[in-house]
């Protein structure tokens, strides 16, 4: 009997069960290594800061452009530090909580304002939650979209410096509108100094440049509790 027929259809009823093996196999290794890199850099990451600059794009032209400086320590104490376009707001997170504090003057302190975190002036232009923010939630993302979203010819480029790539990946607030991700990844510390973000016809949708990291300097909790 030849068996090859036969084994085409157990492939075909069967392939809901291998899909996930088949998506994996469709990711450059070049950027899965990297990306596991970044992952595993991020462990030793007790709390870091970093100057962050966003520009949004609508309809492929600069729309709004955001600059601050990022807090972050671990068991996710956020804090954002406003320059522009609102140069003395602050923005607090804590972990766990449904809310978020306001400041909007940051040298009035205990003028302070509790928001929802899924209210909408408190997400990002994108449409994320200062919860989805920080570092270790976009490596999270990468993962899962190098695992489960399947990869077509990516981009990879490196120097002794840095790490360029490009993945593909289900927006990160619904999860069903497919973008291009173009991510620049530094050796030093081998996490992200770019992240571009793309619709499928090469529009810009997003640029985030990260720059002035700083490790594991023991940031004091009352910048988290002001």
């Amino acid at each position: 009997m030849n068996q090859t027929p036969f084994l085409l259809i157990l492939s075909f009823f069967f392939f809901p069960l291998f899909s996930g093996n088949s998506l994996a196999a469709s990711v450059d290794p070049r950027v899965f290594a990297v990306v596991q890199r970044m992952e595993s850099a991020f462990t030793s990451v007790e709390d870091y800061t970093c100057q962050v600059e966003q520009i949004f794009y609508r309809g492929g032209s600069e729309n709004e452009r955001s600059s601050f400086k990022f807090y972050f320590k671990k068991n996710k104490k956020l804090r954002v530090d406003f320059t522009h376009p609102y140069p003395s707001l602050t923005l607090i997170y804590v972990e766990s909580e449904d809310k978020a504090t306001v400041i909007p003057f940051r040298s009035m302190p205990l003028l302070r304002f509790r928001f929802s975190i899924d209210d909408s002036m408190l997400k990002t232009r994108a449409g994320q939650r200062i919860d989805q923010t920080a570092m270790d939630y976009f490596i999270r993302f990468v993962l899962k979209n190098l695992e489960s979203t399947l990869q077509g010819e990516s981009e990879f480029e490196e120097n002794e410096g840095e790490a360029v790539f490009s993945l593909l990946a289900l927006d990160y607030i619904s999860g069903k509108t497919l973008e291009k991700y173009r991510i620049h990844l530094s050796k030093a510390v081998w996490l992200p100094t770019r992240i571009e973000r793309y619709d499928l016809k090469g529009n810009p949708l997003e640029i985030t440049v990260i720059k002035a990291y700083t490790f594991n300097a023991r940031l004091d909790d009352s910048l988290f509790h002001p």
